[in-house]
C-alpha cells in the first residue's frame, strides 16, 4: 500500500438528480489563456455545460461564486465533452460537445469585467454535425499523422465509426463481429483506434487500414478490417492506491493554480473533486498501559462465562432458522386464488393464461395466481423475494427486489404457477423467502435475516375431473378411525353435486394423460385409490390424507389417524429406481462417446490444417468425409443425450413421486411419529435433483446405511462398520435394494427411527411388538434377507386359542414358514388353525413369519 492518500483540494455538487459517465468530463485551457491553468469542463445528461477554474482559499473548501465560469443548458443531453484543435485555418483550443444524434463545436471565450461581478464568459457555435446515427462515444487526434489540427471519429451505437476533418465528414466503416459498443480511445504513436469488443478482447484498428476499407454503405468486412495489432500487452505495476470519498466515473489529470498533477475525478451523482497526492505524519500515539497484578481467579469467571455464552449460541436451536413468529420485522405470508387463471369448464369469465411454453399436450394448461405480501414492523432494507416450485412446475416470475421499506410499510406481488414439464409434479407446495437486512446502531449496513413461508397450490392446478376406471394395476386401501365421509364433501371442487354416483366414486385425470380413480366404502371406514402407475397415486393419496384432516378439524375431532394394513409395494417401487438409474447409465455412456467423438474431430481438423498449410497440396484422402461423418455423429449422440436428460428428469420426478407414497405407507403401517417421518425423508429425499456426480441412488443408500449401523443396528460389529468418504454411481442396485427390503424388515420387527448417537441404549431398548435379534451378522454378508419381491404388511397377532391343549415345536432349523408348515404336518395330523394355534407358544420370530405367510395366503386366494 502506498503512503500517499488522496487529500481533498477542492470539492463542489453538481445539480440535483442528474446523471453523468466518463465522457462527462474534460481538463483543459479551453478558453486559449495562454497561463498553463486547465479549466473543468463538466457536461451531464440533462443537457448543462459546466466550466469551472477552482480558487480554494485553503486545501479543501468548496466551490466560490466566482469559482464557476460558464453554466448554460443545451437542448440535448451531452454524451461526451472534448477540447482540440478541431476549427480549420486556426491552432486555437476548441470545445467539441457530443449529443444523441448532433457533433457541436463552441469557442470559449471570456471578457474582462468592469464591476466586482468580474469576467464573463461566452460560448459561441463555430459548426455542428448532424449524425445519421445514434452516437455512443467519440475520441480525436491527429488522425493519419497530419499536423495542426485534430479530427474526430465517432462510434455509433450499431458499430460504425464515423470520422470527421474538423467542418467536413470524410468517410464511416463498421466495426467486424459488432454487439455492443465498447470504449473508443485514439493512440498517436501507433496512429491507431484500440477499443473493447463484446467478447473481452482489447481490438486495434489502424487508422489507414479505415481508410483504405470499402466504404461503411456496402456493409462488408475485408481481411484488413479483421487484422489487429498482434503487439502484446505489458502484465503493469501498482505504483499507488488510495481510497477516494466516492465511486468515480471518470478521471483527469490537469494543472490548476500552479498545482501540477491535479487529480480530478466525477461521480455519475455529480460529485466533482479536485485531490492531490499528499502525506500526514501519524500523530497518534498508544497511551501507557497500567500496570496491574493479574487476577487470575477473575479471568477464570470471565473465561466460564464466555464459554457458557459460546455454547448457549452454538446450540441446535439457535442455528436453525426460526420460525415466522420470532422474526416479526418482516411478516411473509402467501395467497393463492381459489379460482385458476384458466378454467372454461368451471368459469365462463376466466383470467388469461399465464402459462409459458409450456411442454404439455393439453388443449389448454391451466395456472393459478399467488399473491405474495411483505409487511414490516421494523424499517428493512436489502429486501430480496425468492419463490420456489418443484419442477415440472413453473413460475412467471421467480425474484422481486424491493427498496427500503419503511416502518409499518408492505409491498405485494402477483405471479403466476403452471405446469412446464410433460409429468406430474411430485409436490404441490412452493416456497417464499425473502431476505433483508435491519440496520443497528453498531452496524450501519444492516444484520442479514429471513423470513419465509410456505403455500399449498390447488390439485387442480395439474388435474381435472374424469369419468372413474373400474380396471387398475396399483390399488391402495386406507383405513380410518371414523365414518366414511361423502367423496362430494371431500371433493367438491371435482364432484358434480347432482350425480349421486359420485358420492362413493371419483375420477381423476392428469394433464399429462394419466388417470386416477378414488372408491369410498359404503359400509366401512376404508378408501381406496387405484391407477395404471404407482407413482400417481401419491398426489390424490396426500390429497385425500390431508382432505380427511381437513374434514374432521371441523368437527372437532382430534383422534382422527390413518392406517394402512396392505402389502407396501417394493417390487413396483424397485421397478422405478431400475428405470431411473438405466438412464443414468445411459447419460454416462452418452458422455464418454461424445467425448471420443470429439477427440476424434480435433484430429481430423488438425489433419486438414496440416494439409490447407502446406505449400505442396496433397490430397486429401478422404479426410473431408470423415469430418463430415464425424460431425453427423456428434449432432446425433447430442440430441440423443438431450432426450435421455429429458427422459431422466421425468423418471426422477416419478421415482420422488412413488418415494414420498413409500414413505407415506410406511408411517401409517408402523405409526411413525412426525420425527420419524422427517428422517425417512431426509433418508429417500436427499437431492432436489440428482446429477452424474452425485446422484440418487449412491445417496440413498449411503443415509440408509447409516440408519442400519446406528438406530436399527442390533450388534456392535454393524455399528463398527464405517461409510466411505466418496460417493460415486454404484455398478447395480442391487445393493440399495437389499438395504431398502432390510429397513422395512427391521421397522416390521419393532425398530424405531431416532438420531441419538447413544447405541447402548438403543440396543437394550425393548421394542415393541417382541423384535428379536436378525439373524445376519453383517449388512455386506446377509443372507437372510429375501429377495426384492418381499412385500411387508402389518400383522395382527392371533387372539383366539383354542382349547386343546398346544405343543411348542423347535423350528429354528427351518427358513421359511413353508418348510415349518410341512414339518408340522409330518408330525402331527393337524389342521391349519390348529398348528397356528400351537404356535402360540413358540418364539416371537416364529409366529410373525407364520402370521405373514398366512396373510400373504390368504391375500391370494
Amino acid at each position: 500500500m502506498s503512503l500517499f492518500k488522496a487529500r481533498d483540494w477542492w470539492s463542489t455538487a453538481l445539480g440535483e438528480k442528474e446523471e453523468f459517465d466518463q465522457g462527462c468530463l474534460c481538463v483543459a485551457d479551453v478558453d486559449n489563456s495562454g497561463s498553463g491553468q486547465d479549466k473543468i469542463i463538466v457536461g451531464s445528461y440533462i443537457g448543462y455545460l459546466r466550466i469551472f477554474n477552482p480558487h480554494p482559499v485553503k486545501p479543501g473548501d468548496g466551490m466560490q461564486a466566482e469559482d464557476l465560469l460558464l453554466e448554460v443548458q443545451l437542448r440535448d443531453s451531452i454524451l461526451q465533452v472534448e477540447v482540440g484543435k478541431f476549427v480549420s485555418g486556426t491552432e486555437l483550443l476548441h470545445l467539441a460537445v457530443l449529443h444523441c444524434r448532433k457533433l457541436c463545436v463552441y469557442a470559449v471565450s471570456g471578457t474582462l469585467g468592469n464591476v466586482e461581478h468580474g469576467n464573463q464568459y461566452q460560448i459561441k457555435l463555430m459548426y455542428e454535425h448532424n449524425l445519421q446515427r445514434t452516437a455512443c462515444n467519440m475520441t480525436y487526434g491527429p488522425f493519419g499523422g497530419v499536423k495542426g489540427r485534430d479530427l474526430i471519429c465517432i462510434q455509433s451505437m450499431d458499430g460504425m465509426l464515423m470520422l470527421f476533418e474538423q467542418e467536413s465528414y470524410a468517410f464511416g466503416r463498421f466495426l467486424p463481429s459488432f454487439l455492443l459498443p465498447g470504449p473508443l480511445t485514439y493512440s498517436s504513436r501507433t496512429d491507431s483506434f484500440i477499443t473493447v469488443s463484446s467478447c473481452q478482447q482489447v481490438e486495434s484498428y489502424k487508422y489507414q487500414v479505415l481508410a483504405f476499407a470499402t466504404d461503411a454503405d456496402e456493409r462488408k468486412e475485408t481481411e484488413q478490417q479483421k487484422l489487429s495489432s498482434g503487439k502484446r500487452l505489458v502484465d503493469v505495476t501498482l505504483k499507488w492506491a488510495t481510497q477516494l470519498p466516492h465511486i468515480p466515473v471518470a478521471v483527469k489529470v490537469g494543472n490548476l493554480q500552479d498545482l501540477k498533477g491535479v487529480i480530478v475525478t466525477l461521480s455519475d451523482s455529480g460529485h466533482l473533486q479536485c485531490s492531490y497526492l499528499g502525506t500526514d505524519p501519524s500523530l497518534f500515539q498508544a497511551p501507557k498501559v497500567e500496570s496491574r497484578e493479574i487476577n487470575y481467579e477473575e479471568l477464570d469467571r470471565e473465561m466460564k462465562e464466555l464459554q457458557k455464552i459460546i455454547k448457549e449460541s452454538t446450540k441446535t436451536q439457535d442455528i436453525l432458522p426460526k420460525s415466522e413468529k420470532d422474526y416479526d420485522d418482516l411478516r411473509i405470508t402467501a395467497e393463492v386464488s381459489p379460482d385458476l387463471d384458466v378454467d372454461s369448464s368451471f368459469h365462463e369469465n376466466s383470467s388469461v393464461q399465464q402459462a409459458i411454453d409450456s411442454e404439455v399436450r393439453a388443449e389448454a394448461v391451466p395456472s393459478v395466481t399467488v399473491k405474495i405480501t411483505l409487511q414490516s414492523r421494523l424499517a428493512v432494507q436489502k429486501t430480496k423475494l425468492s419463490i420456489c416450485v418443484q419442477p415440472p412446475l413453473a413460475l412467471t416470475h421467480d425474484q422481486f427486489i424491493f427498496d427500503d421499506l419503511e416502518s409499518c410499510g408492505s409491498k405485494a406481488v402477483a405471479l403466476s404457477v403452471f405446469l412446464k414439464g410433460n409429468c406430474p409434479p411430485a409436490e404441490l407446495e412452493g416456497d417464499a423467502v425473502a431476505s433483508y437486512s435491519t440496520p443497528t446502531d453498531l452496524n450501519p449496513e444492516g444484520i442479514p435475516r429471513v423470513a419465509q413461508c410456505k403455500f399449498r397450490l390447488p390439485l387442480r392446478l395439474i388435474c381435472f375431473p374424469a369419468q372413474p376406471s373400474k380396471t387398475a394395476n396399483h390399488k391402495l386401501t386406507i383405513d380410518t378411525n371414523k365414518p366414511p365421509v361423502s367423496l362430494v364433501n371431500l371433493f367438491p371442487d371435482f364432484a358434480d353435486q347432482s350425480d349421486e354416483d359420485q358420492v362413493n366414486v371419483l375420477g381423476f385425470q392428469f394433464l399429462t394423460g394419466s388417470r386416477i380413480t378414488l372408491l369410498a366404502s359404503k359400509t366401512s371406514q376404508r378408501y381406496r385409490i387405484q391407477s395404471e402407475q404407482l407413482e400417481d397415486l401419491w398426489l390424490i393419496t396426500k390429497e385425500l390424507a390431508f382432505r380427511l384432516e381437513e374434514h374432521f378439524k371441523k368437527q372437532n375431532s382430534k383422534d382422527f389417524t390413518c392406517t394402512f394394513s396392505g402389502s407396501v409395494p417394493l417390487q413396483e417401487y424397485f421397478e422405478l429406481i431400475d428405470r431411473h438409474f438405466e438412464l443414468r447409465l445411459n447419460a454416462e455412456k452418452f458422455e464418454e462417446l461424445l467425448s471420443e467423438r470429439a477427440i476424434q474431430f480435433r484430429a481430423i481438423e488438425r489433419r486438414l490444417l496440416t494439409r490447407f498449410k502446406d505449400k505442396t497440396p496433397a490430397p486429401l484422402q478422404h479426410l473431408d468425409t470423415l469430418l463430415e461423418g464425424t460431425y453427423r455423429q456428434i449432432i446425433a449422440l447430442a440430441d440423443a443425450a438431450e432426450e435421455n436428460q429429458t427422459n431422466m428428469f421425468q423418471a426422477f420426478t416419478k421415482l420422488k413421486s412413488a418415494t414420498q407414497l413409500v414413505i407415506m405407507l410406511i408411517s401409517l403401517w408402523q405409526k411413525l411419529s412426525t420425527d420419524q417421518v422427517a428422517i425417512l425423508e431426509a433418508t429417500f429425499l436427499p437431492l432436489m435433483q440428482d446429477t452424474q456426480e452425485l446422484g440418487w441412488e449412491e445417496s440413498v443408500d449411503a443415509a440408509i446405511s447409516h440408519l442400519l449401523r446406528t438406530c436399527l443396528s442390533k450388534s456392535s460389529k454393524e455399528q463398527a462398520l464405517t461409510l466411505t468418504s466418496q460417493l460415486s454411481i454404484p455398478k447395480d442396485t442391487s445393493r440399495l435394494k437389499k438395504h431398502i427390503t432390510l429397513l422395512c424388515d427391521r421397522l416390521a420387527k419393532g425398530g424405531r427411527l431416532c438420531l441419538s448417537t447413544d447405541t447402548n441404549i438403543q440396543q437394550t431398548m425393548v421394542m415393541p411388538g417382541g423384535c428379536t435379534p436378525i439373524q445376519e451378522s453383517d449388512l455386506e454378508e446377509r443372507t437372510g434377507v429375501q429377495d426384492s419381491t418381499t412385500m411387508f404388511t402389518n400383522h395382527k397377532h392371533l387372539t383366539k386359542q383354542k382349547s386343546k391343549t398346544a405343543a411348542t415345536f423347535s423350528l429354528g432349523a427351518f427358513s421359511t414358514p413353508a418348510q415349518r408348515l410341512s414339518q408340522i404336518r409330518r408330525q402331527k395330523k393337524w389342521t391349519k388353525e390348529d398348528m397356528f394355534c400351537g404356535l402360540m407358544r413358540s418364539s416371537e420370530a416364529d409366529r410373525a413369519q407364520l402370521n405373514a405367510w398366512r396373510l400373504t395366503e390368504s391375500m391370494r386366494s
